[in-house]
């Protein structure tokens, strides 16, 4: 019997810590969608529980643009969290499902390549460069790579070694590299909402740089957009979801009428 053979994944899915827990049905979509023979490259998110342990750390949290303002004591527990325990149990449940997952960091391999963004923001990481080897690697033996957002910092400093990015934001980088047709956020909102506090379901790329002008986007979906728009511009069909309805991932790739669309 010929051995199935697996092609580099046209579709990249940004969960949210936010919107997993025990009634989240998007891991099973993950899985199913392997089965098909379509893995997806997962990204993932945790930031309710970045601060759980921030706090437990007495370390404050602060927000500037979406972004998470992030100390030298603050990147250590963002690792451990984000590449340790959120990584590891989303692995553990895909495999549980039945799938086949391998967890990264940005690290390994060099995938997440950065440098600091804004010295307020402290080490926070903006993108500048995507390995896509460590990927081809685990997607051709028929893996989801399930990727946590920890950068290697690849500057002229190089100090820290690692930084913390967005998970938007790399969502965004890694489907403009690996040319995807698809781009899925799952969150916990309907999608983009508008002044009158109504959902957008389509938005051109013109709409949507007006939302972040005008500051109509803003907080987490700041980040989103901007990886939207950096996706589109790589040809990706973009949505912004919610990963609390059931199957919402499954829904949006087949029928595309739910949340935000950009377009």
């Amino acid at each position: 019997m010929r051995a199935k053979t697996y092609r580099m994944s046209t579709l990249v899915v940004k969960i949210g810590g936010s919107t997993l827990g025990a009634h989240d049905t998007t891991l099973e979509d993950i899985v199913a969608l392997q089965r098909q023979g379509n893995p997806p490259v997962v990204v993932h998110g945790g930031g309710a529980l970045i601060t759980q342990w921030l706090e437990l750390h007495h370390i404050p949290t602060q927000f500037v643009r979406g972004l998470r303002v992030t100390d030298a004591d603050g990147l250590q527990v963002v690792t451990a969290v984000l590449a340790g325990l959120v990584n590891k149990e989303l692995v553990a449940t895909l495999q549980t499902l039945g799938g086949k997952a391998i967890g990264l960091s940005g690290v390994d391999g060099g995938l997440i390549q950065g440098r600091a963004l804004d010295p307020q923001l402290g080490y926070v990481g903006e993108v500048t460069g995507i390995n896509l080897e460590p990927l081809q690697a685990v997607v051709s033996q028929g893996y989801v790579p399930v990727i946590s957002s920890i950068a290697l910092n690849t500057s002229a400093a190089g100090d820290p070694l690692l930084l913390n990015c967005n998970a938007d934001t790399v969502a965004g980088e890694l489907a403009a590299a690996l040319g995807a047709k698809q781009l899925a956020f799952l969150t916990d909102v309907p999608g983009i909402l508008n002044g009158t506090g109504q959902v957008v379901h389509a938005l051109t790329p013109s709409q949507a740089e007006e939302l972040l002008q005008s500051g109509t986007a803003s907080g987490g979906m700041i980040p989103k957009l901007e990886a939207c728009l950096r996706a589109r511009e790589a040809g990706a069909m973009c949505y912004i979801v919610d990963g609390r309805e059931p199957h919402a991932l499954l829904s949006v790739l087949e029928a595309g009428i739910a949340g935000t669309r950009v377009w």
